[in-house]
């Protein structure tokens, strides 16, 4: 029997859960932007598994999308991964968010650079060359600010991810932009990624498991230099 696999997505405004064996795809739920909070991602896990006709314990493996992305998002996602994970029996195992989007574009473009918004006038980036199934990382997850990113494009790049909302018109010529629709990271695709590095021998723990943020918040740089001005 293939590997059953509970999958959520946090990261992004636009949550979602989703069911897979091995690769193929069961069942997924989108939740309503105003029902991603902690209380109502419950009950989407679990109106999930009644949708494919699993009991909680019949998951094998909880993957989740790790970061970067909202803080809340993730810290919620990675909580009831784990939580889930430790209650059943489950392993568990998280994905680079960048990485979800990356794999959502078409298969015919071999390199792709995934953005999502960090605020402040910067982006969370990350690039890909595709290798069969495999997303190679070219170049890690980092923040740039966007005049920087949009100054470092060369033509023939195929962009893609929410970071592109505010930026599309701004793009130099050449650029190849992904079609809106695969923008959002998706639970489907958080699922897709895990398993094929489970099956590459890739192990995460779910002691050690944590969100990874790539920054940190505002309120703890704020924190930060108010101790610095003290004397």
């Amino acid at each position: 029997m293939a590997l059953r696999i509970l999958a959520l997505e946090t990261s992004t405004l636009d949550a979602s859960v989703a069911a897979l064996e091995g690769d193929r795809l069961l069942g997924q739920t989108v939740l309503d932007r105003a029902r991603r909070t902690a209380q109502c991602f419950a009950p989407a896990i679990q109106q999930q598994l009644q949708a494919v006709g699993w009991r909680p314990q019949d998951v094998q493996l909880v993957a989740v999308s790790q970061g970067p992305g909202s803080f809340t998002g993730l810290r919620v996602g990675v909580t009831a991964a784990k939580t889930l994970a430790y209650a059943v029996g489950a392993e568990v195992f998280a994905v680079n968010t960048l990485q979800v989007i990356a794999r959502q574009t078409p298969a015919e473009l071999p390199c792709i650079c995934a953005v999502l918004d960090a605020q402040r006038q910067q982006l969370f980036v990350a690039d890909f060359r595709r290798e069969g199934d495999r997303l190679v990382e070219t170049a890690a997850t980092r923040i740039e600010d966007n005049a920087q990113w949009l100054a470092g494009l060369s033509p023939g790049t195929a962009v893609t991810g929410p970071g592109l909302a505010a930026l599309r018109d701004k793009l130099p010529t050449g650029i190849v932009v992904v079609d809106a629709g695969c923008w959002t990271p998706r639970a489907a695709t958080v699922g897709l990624a895990a398993w094929l590095e489970y099956q590459a021998g890739n192990r995460h723990d779910v002691w050690t498991l944590n969100p990874v943020y790539y920054r940190t918040s505002a309120a703890e740089e704020k924190k930060m230099a108010v101790k610095g001005n003290l004397p």
